[in-house]
């Protein structure tokens, strides 16, 4: 899949979106006071499902549970597209003093979500308004990215066999990259995660008798530092992973030894090899540490999101999207490998395509209760989605798309 050389063509995607520009940004902070967590997200869905209805798509609501799938046709090609945004927000309490701040207690969005859905929104309506393209665009609204696998939720509800496409997109804002700075990569982009739960046991008693006890909190304490040597000494240097005890929970008071502490551990790692060889590292050694001590350990590891891989073909057209629309200084083309994890990782297992990055500047970082969406991103991102869709289906027909860098409504 190529990129052909074609004349310099101007048209009006940047002007037009311009023009929206207020209407979306004042879009985006309601989506951002009126913030809902992962499979709740009712009133953003039956906005967005309104809005996409009223510029003319065929919606379907409820797809994995509160998903939204916008499909809009033109011509008579049979190649398709799909573009993904996620809608959820997070369990936090927002501290950004903002007028247009959560008005939801403890819910926010602090990851951008209600910027995704905004950017979609906006190229969704150009692309109705305008029909520059031949074949089919999906607008795909994902619930609940946030730890709640909507994306496989949606697979599981027929996703890609109820919307077939030939190609799927999504993206993120990056905090601390430069305001509209692209960024793409190929192969593993983003970290598995898995969740490990264990839990050390013993026997309580008084503080003042250790002797007579069995301590989970010694043996807990020993397990922390042992399991720092997984990275350090069993994984190879040359492989990327991360394994963080993030709680150590047990005890009620000072003078009383407790039956048990639980511990709770994030694990990524870019390499379903080093995953596995971590699982066995982890299970192990909380087996010999607790034994150690006397105690023993029960141990749950439910498995989180893949490893997203990024395809090679899909994500060189995107990089090539983006130089030839904005230019070459606007694109990193191999931008760095990001441990956080992204459920987008089992879209792109059932259909070839990529995710990438566009930077929301210096924000406060994502999860954050200060962070804010860059709404100076806004049109930018929804001018890539507009040139993607055009260009991707264009070279789908066999035809060269209309726009070069010489000629795009870059500024």
């Amino acid at each position: 899949m190529t990129i052909h050389q074609a004349a310099p063509v101007k048209d009006d995607v940047a002007s037009t979106l311009l023009a929206y520009r207020d209407e979306f940004v004042a879009l985006r902070r309601k989506l951002h006071s009126e913030p809902e967590m992962g499979f709740r997200e009712v009133k953003t869905s039956a906005l967005v499902a309104e809005l996409l209805e009223t510029w003319g798509y065929d919606v379907t609501h409820g797809v994995g549970k509160t998903g939204v799938v916008g499909t809009l046709r033109n011509g008579d090609s049979h190649a398709s597209i799909g573009i993904r945004a996620d809608m959820d927000a997070l369990p936090i309490v927002e501290a950004t003093g903002l007028a247009y701040a959560s008005t939801t207690s403890g819910t926010m969005h602090a990851c951008g979500h209600d910027g995704h859905t905004t950017i979609l929104l906006a190229a969704a309506r150009y692309l109705a308004e305008t029909r520059k393209f031949s074949g089919t665009f999906r607008a795909i609204f994902q619930p609940s990215e946030e730890g709640g696998a909507g994306a496989r939720a949606m697979i599981n509800d027929g996703l890609f066999d109820r919307f077939p496409v030939d190609g799927i997109f999504g993206l993120h804002n990056w905090p601390g990259v430069p305001t509209g700075q692209f960024g793409f990569r190929s192969g593993p982009t983003m970290a598995s995660v898995d969740l490990v739960i264990i839990r050390v046991i013993g026997k309580g008693g008084h503080g003042a008798k250790p002797a007579q006890t069995v301590d989970p909190v010694v043996a807990a304490a020993s397990l922390v530092l042992a399991l720092q040597t997984v990275v350090s000494r069993n994984v190879d240097p040359l492989e990327t992973a991360v394994v963080t005890v993030g709680t150590i929970n047990g005890g009620i008071a000072a003078n009383v030894i407790p039956d048990s502490v639980e511990l709770k551990l994030t694990v990524r790692t870019f390499n379903e090899a080093v995953r596995e060889q971590i699982k066995a590292r982890i299970i192990a050694l909380a087996e010999a540490q607790a034994g150690s001590y006397g105690a023993r350990v029960e141990i749950s590891y439910p498995r989180g999101y893949s490893t997203l891989v990024n395809h090679e073909q899909e994500t060189a057209f995107a990089r090539q999207v983006a130089s030839r629309h904005f230019g070459e200084r606007r694109v990193e083309t191999d931008f760095r490998a990001i441990t956080a994890s992204e459920d987008f990782a089992f879209m792109l297992q059932e259909r070839p395509g990529s995710y990438l990055f566009i930077g929301n500047g210096d924000s406060a970082d994502l999860h954050s209760p200060r962070y804010d969406f860059n709404d100076n991103i806004l049109v930018d991102a929804a001018r890539f989605w507009v040139h993607l869709v055009q260009d991707y289906l264009a070279d789908r027909n066999g035809k060269n798309p209309t726009l070069s860098a010489e000629g795009s409504d870059a500024p």
